[in-house]
């Protein structure tokens, strides 16, 4: 059974999102007082954030308004769930030396480079012999 504090938030967070069915709150105590943790669908999570955080600081100003009705001190941690999962390396590809490697077009780029730095030296000359 869910307490005031879940059903609180839950509620809150229902009407935010796209898909309520995906909401879940777990409740732990401990030292520092009452921690709720909320999860969402990853495609929900910035609409409970808000821009800036705003609502997200919101809710915890509500829940700190609760926790003053009910002698508590509540804590809200949203949980990313989105199941990032870091690119693999291929540990089978064979790996190349240095010496194979072979870069057709580092001669290209280093004049290409170094015209582009002159044409840019010239423009900031130009612009230093301005009165300004």
């Amino acid at each position: 059974m869910a307490t005031i504090d879940q059903q609180f938030v839950e509620y809150i967070v229902k009407t935010l999102v796209n898909n309520p069915d995906k909401v879940s709150i777990d409740r732990t105590i401990d030292e520092k007082g009452v921690l709720l943790s909320l999860e969402v669908d990853p495609e929900d999570v910035g609409r409970i954030i808000g821009r800036r955080g705003a609502t997200a600081q919101s809710i915890r100003t509500l829940l700190r308004a609760l926790g003053t009705k009910n002698d508590a001190r509540y804590n809200l941690k949203i949980v990313n769930n989105d199941n990032y999962e870091p690119a693999k390396h291929d540990d089978d590809a064979p790996e190349a030396d240095d010496d194979e490697i072979e870069d057709d077009n580092s001669e290209s780029t280093v004049e290409e480079g170094s015209e582009l730095a002159k044409k840019t030296r010239a423009e900031l000359a130009d612009l230093d012999d301005l009165d300004i």
